[in-house]
């Protein structure tokens, strides 16, 4: 009788206990846990170091400029922690609807007898981890930079750790209280749909809103009219009621050698207060919203799309007509998947706009060459773009078909029809976002016609090649089991992906390099801009055959891979 009220006795930790040894047993039973360890750790310490070398050189710069450093330094703390804010109160607000609502273990969590504040903590702790491990890993360097530059001692970094654990519970808190709320109006799955939309307007108003901010200028104050506006630029809060803000100040504070405890003292109390606010909320209307979340939302079928597709598909084989339409609807049907070119507008936008603002007109001969090197390796930076694009799309095509993936394999279609729907499916959106973004900035840059030829031929290419690796490298490493597609392109799979995409864009660029340097040589040494034809054909052939082996490889290797899975 005892055993039976084990876990009320025990709380929270009998509550996170199943989901960290499931996550342990997958680790222990994986066969390549010691490689993916390693290159995890290697990527994960190359990214640490990349980002702590850049923001090391930024406070040695500040410090060294009299006067004005150590509010540089504090400056950029608050910018930093101003953005990890918006990140997560947008992050907790997607994931609480998955952790509270939607995960498949609540039936037996919401039966065990269990005090329904310790259901909340437990399930604000995995909210927490879920949407915030990504920003405690990006502090890590941030706040380390800081305190070698300042010699900080054991002290401040305890005091980091104490700051940075009630800076994620805020947002968590706001995020699983904004969820509770609208999943008492709306059902759960309908609710998914509006966060999805809501969090991605809201996305996107902070991307726009930071880079039309020009956080830049202080690093340049001959941009201001004196330095008394330049100082009190500095010298105004970023946000005096946000957690970024309290952060900041307790941590720069210490660094300056006069602690501040109200700022610590006070995000830690608004932490607790938050947390006392959402257990009660939880306590009250969890039930009724937990109810709710059973309901199913309302499908409609797209039946114009439908048609559309049946026509311009007319031609080709019954199979691959359904299949093609499968992905349409199925991508159509998950507001969370087609919402998110929304977000991607606004950055394509941004970093158009960035390209417009770009100080590249500084004299005829070094504009040209400016602005034709800047054109060229603009093809790393979109292909970079795409890549991404991908990872979302692309890599999870074969992942999310879960585990009906045996109903495929059963039926009298080929694996090769399926692999192939995915990829025009993927690849044709694709050429609608990267045609456009190259041809688009390399015409507001005034690029030569050798360098917008190029680079558009290349990109399409590019294209064709990053679509074969997603989906390659997507069909490689599957998570069928995962109950949110958000954390596919996030995993073991999509870290390799990235990695390979990064290699094979640096490969298309340093093979067409040549060609280019002897075109923009050339001009640069006054005579008329020309390019060698064998300089020419040498590097787009060979970025040619690369691009070829990007693409059949990854395909073929996929395609063997799910002729083998056993179900």
């Amino acid at each position: 009788m005892n055993d039976a009220f084990a876990p009320a006795r025990a709380g929270l930790f009998w509550l996170l206990r199943p989901k960290l040894r499931t996550k342990l047993n997958r680790a222990r039973t994986d066969d390549g846990r010691l490689f993916k360890a390693f290159l995890l750790g290697f990527v994960g310490l190359f990214f640490w170091s990349l980002i702590f070398a850049v923001i090391f050189r930024m406070l040695v710069y500040f410090r060294g400029t009299q006067g004005i450093g150590d509010l540089l330094a504090a400056k950029l703390l608050g910018l930093a922690f101003l953005t990890f804010l918006m990140i997560l109160v947008l992050s907790n607000v997607i994931t609480a609807l998955s952790t509270f609502f939607l995960s498949e273990d609540l039936e037996l969590v919401v039966a065990a007898p269990v005090e329904a504040e310790t259901v909340y903590a437990a399930r604000l702790v995995e909210t927490i981890v879920d949407s915030s491990w990504m920003v405690a890993l990006l502090a890590v360097p941030l706040l380390a930079a800081y305190g070698v530059v300042y010699a900080a001692g054991p002290v401040y970094y305890l005091l980091a750790i104490g700051t940075i654990v009630p800076f994620l519970v805020i947002p968590a808190v706001i995020g699983s209280a904004g969820t509770l709320l609208l999943v008492n109006v709306f059902p759960a799955r309908r609710t998914r749909d509006l966060l999805a939309l809501v969090g991605l307007f809201a996305a996107a108003g902070v991307v726009a809103l930071f880079r039309f901010l020009r956080p830049e200028r202080l690093m340049r104050p001959e941009e201001f009219s004196s330095l008394v506006d330049f100082v009190a630029v500095l010298r105004t809060p970023t946000s005096t009621w946000l957690p970024s803000e309290w952060a900041g100040d307790a941590l720069m504070s210490y660094l300056s050698g006069y602690f501040e405890w109200f700022p610590f003292a006070f995000l830690w109390s608004t932490a607790a207060a938050f947390f006392v606010a959402g257990a009660w909320m939880h306590r009250r209307h969890f039930d009724a919203g937990f109810t709710r979340a059973q309901e199913g939302a309302e499908r409609k079928e797209g039946r114009e799309r439908s048609r559309t597709l049946d026509r311009l598909l007319a031609s080709r084989r019954p199979s691959t007509r359904q299949m093609i339409t499968k992905e349409v609807r199925v991508f159509f049907r998950d507001t969370t998947q087609w919402s998110q070119l929304i977000l991607l507008g606004v950055l394509v936008a941004v970093y158009v706009y960035n390209i417009t603002v770009l100080p590249l007109y500084t004299g005829e001969q070094v504009s040209f060459l400016l602005i034709n090197v800047v054109s060229f390796l603009n093809l790393g930076l979109a292909g970079f773009v795409v890549a991404a694009i991908a990872a979302r799309f692309v890599f999870p095509a074969i992942s999310i078909e879960g585990r009906m993936m045996w109903l495929l394999r059963s039926s009298p279609v080929d694996v090769r029809a399926v692999f192939w729907s995915k990829y025009w499916v993927g690849t044709l959106p694709l050429l609608f976002v990267a045609l456009p973004l190259i041809v688009g900035t390399n015409l507001v840059l005034d690029a030569t016609p050798f360098i917008l030829t190029l680079t558009s031929l290349t990109m399409v290419g590019v294209t064709f090649a990053l679509t074969s690796l997603a989906l390659g490298f997507g069909a490689l490493y599957p998570n069928y089991d995962t109950e949110n597609v958000a954390e596919i392109p996030t995993s073991f799979g999509g870290l390799l992906f990235m990695m390979a995409a990064v290699s094979y864009l640096a490969g298309v660029v340093i093979l067409e390099a040549w060609p280019v340097y002897i075109y923009l040589n050339s001009r640069m040494q006054g005579g008329e801009a020309q390019v060698g034809l064998g300089p020419l054909l040498a590097g787009v052939s060979g970025a040619a055959m690369l691009t070829a082996f990007a693409t059949w490889l990854p395909l073929r290797a996929g395609i063997r891979k799910v002729q083998s899975i056993d179900f």
